[in-house]
């Protein structure tokens, strides 16, 4: 359930100024805009690296960032006091959470850089990260888990990471075209992100929630402890009319 009302949402972009790099800070407008047009009162929160992170958030954001972006925002979160601890309490309170390519990798267990050194991640997400033979560049597209009754999820990536899920995390889609996850066991399909609680993880940048709106609705309506069916449909015939071209699902 949300923290500040069923009908008031409060988001927290972290580190806005370094996990940034491909557009990511654009899923903070997203979910402000959505929220406004339905008239639903919303807040947006920025914590720049030394700031505190708040525990009364709603919805959080990480971004993406290149290898001196990521063990910033790792040491941020690290040595600022708090800040690793007050996110958890978040999660566990029942806020929802975003994290996209090094945000992802961020949240799991440990990940790898360009050079091969691994750094522990904050263990709030049950992935492994280590390095693809082949940087993954290019368009992604994933159908998404049939649970969270949304269309395929499409985005551009741009990472090196392969990463594995554990037992306590589900993939949040299966490939259909690109990398995701990177490769998977022999006889299992190629993964795309993570779910886990209330964590979306992915490695689509566009930004993600700009191109599949219908993620951003699914992080508001969470956060507002209702159903998605519950928030108002928006019109949108030019994304619905780009998704048909490139021949994506539109329902």
């Amino acid at each position: 359930m949300s923290r500040a009302g069923p009908s008031s949402v409060t988001v927290v972009s972290l580190f806005p100024s370094l996990l940034g790099t491909y557009g990511d800070g654009g899923n903070a407008l997203i979910l402000q805009r959505r929220c406004q047009w339905r008239a639903i009162d919303v807040e947006l929160i920025a914590v720049n690296a030394g700031d505190a992170v708040p525990t009364g958030g709603d919805i959080y954001l990480l971004g993406g960032g290149e290898d001196g972006s990521q063990l910033a925002a790792m040491n941020a979160l690290r040595g600022t006091a708090a800040a690793a601890s007050s996110l958890s309490v978040a999660l566990e309170a029942g806020a929802q959470m975003l994290a996209v390519c090094a945000g992802l990798q961020l949240l799991g267990h440990s990940f790898a850089d360009s050079t091969g050194a691994t750094t522990p991640g904050l263990a709030l997400l049950d992935v492994t990260t280590g390095r693809l033979a082949t940087r993954a560049v290019g368009e992604l597209l994933a159908d998404p888990d049939p649970t969270l009754g949304i269309p395929a999820l499409s985005g551009f990536e741009n990472h090196g990471g392969h990463t594995v899920l554990g037992p306590a995390a589900t993939p949040l889609g299966l490939v259909r075209r690109g990398t995701g996850n990177g490769p998977a066991a022999p006889g299992e399909a190629v993964s795309e992100g993570a779910l886990q609680g209330g964590i979306v993880a992915t490695y689509l940048h566009g930004p993600v929630l700009a191109r599949n709106p219908a993620l951003a609705d699914l992080l508001i309506a969470r956060a507002m402890g209702i159903a998605l069916a519950a928030l108002t449909p928006l019109a949108m015939p030019e994304h619905d009319a780009l998704r048909s071209r490139i021949g994506m699902d539109t329902r």
